[in-house]
């Protein structure tokens, strides 16, 4: 593990945090930098950080500027990740290159677990993880992040799998590799932009006092892989199922008749929603986002109690 140390830079609020065994949520980059336009990006990446700061934990956003491994950003970096045009979108596959080659990446869901593993982050906070895309079976597309949550040992709270996915495949996909997913105060699968969907979970709990005991029982057990809780967005800024998913539809519509594939679809696909709903789905997405920043610091401060 020496030799890993000289591609890190890690903030030092982050480090003497890991250092005396506090609260640390990691957060990813491609939302900053693909997620939203600027400077509204940048105002939420602070306004998250500071949500996490509120409810007792240190936020590290991660990114790779200059060949380095930045674990928790500057003002100076949050900048440049927001406003540059040439940003790589980085998951596992893509690491090493962005990093050799001393480019700008921001991390995925899939990177993000990886690189907050090596630091010795446990909780990681997002809006929506990947999975296997609608058309699968033409395709064969399925996010990392799924195959990531099987073999990395990082919580990730999020607000469910991304509303453009094909939730009941993505589900099964989970169960075969084992991945708990448990709801916070839902008894079903939150579907991002909505509360609820008609995917019921096997397992939920209503504190995250609950969550930090099964987390911290689940390493103890030596049982590997991620954890993926699952956090409804907000009732007031919920929308309406049919009505999101009308537009969904003819978003991934329009990606097919312009040949969008791979990595590119999920950004163009949440260009397309935010043009179609009139920013509603932005606002939505920001909601999510702040939420899921607050229950993944309070996590994370209860694990730090119940292990100090």
């Amino acid at each position: 593990m020496e030799g890993i140390k000289k591609y890190f830079d890690i903030k030092k609020e982050v480090q003497e945090a890991l250092d005396n065994n506090r609260p640390v949520v990691a957060l990813e980059s491609t939302i900053i930098s693909h997620g939203m336009p600027y400077p509204k990006n940048v105002e939420m990446a602070k306004k998250v950080e500071k949500i996490i700061i509120d409810n007792g934990a240190v936020p590290a956003t991660i990114a790779i500027i200059d060949g380095k491994i930045k674990i928790g950003l500057t003002d100076i970096d949050l900048e440049l990740l927001a406003k540059a045009k040439n940003v790589a979108k980085v998951s596992r596959r893509d690491l090493a290159n962005i990093v050799a080659l001393k480019r700008i990446g921001a991390t995925t869901v899939a990177s993000t677990m990886i690189l907050a593993s090596l630091a010795g982050i446990k909780f990681f906070v997002t809006g929506g993880i990947g999975g296997v895309h609608r058309g699968y079976e033409d395709t064969l597309d399925v996010s990392a992040d799924l195959e990531e949550l099987s073999m990395t040992n990082v919580t990730v709270i999020c607000a469910g799998a991304k509303a453009i996915l094909d939730l009941p495949r993505t589900m099964e996909y989970l169960e075969t590799k084992g991945v708990p997913v448990i709801g916070f105060q839902t008894e079903v699968l939150p579907a991002f932009y909505t509360r609820t969907s008609e995917i019921k979970l096997h397992q939920y709990v209503e504190t995250a006092k609950e969550l930090a005991l099964i987390i911290k029982t689940k390493e103890e057990l030596l049982l590997k892989g991620g954890v993926l809780v699952v956090n409804p967005i907000p009732e007031k800024n919920s929308l309406d199922s049919k009505y999101i998913n009308d537009i969904i539809n003819e978003a991934i519509i329009d990606s097919k008749e312009l040949g969008i594939e791979g990595k590119e679809v999920t950004p163009f696909l949440l260009a397309n929603i935010v043009k179609k709903t009139e920013g509603k789905s932005l606002e939505a997405n920001l909601a999510l986002v702040y939420n899921n920043a607050k229950i993944g610091a309070m996590i994370a401060a209860e694990y730090s109690r119940l292990k100090n």
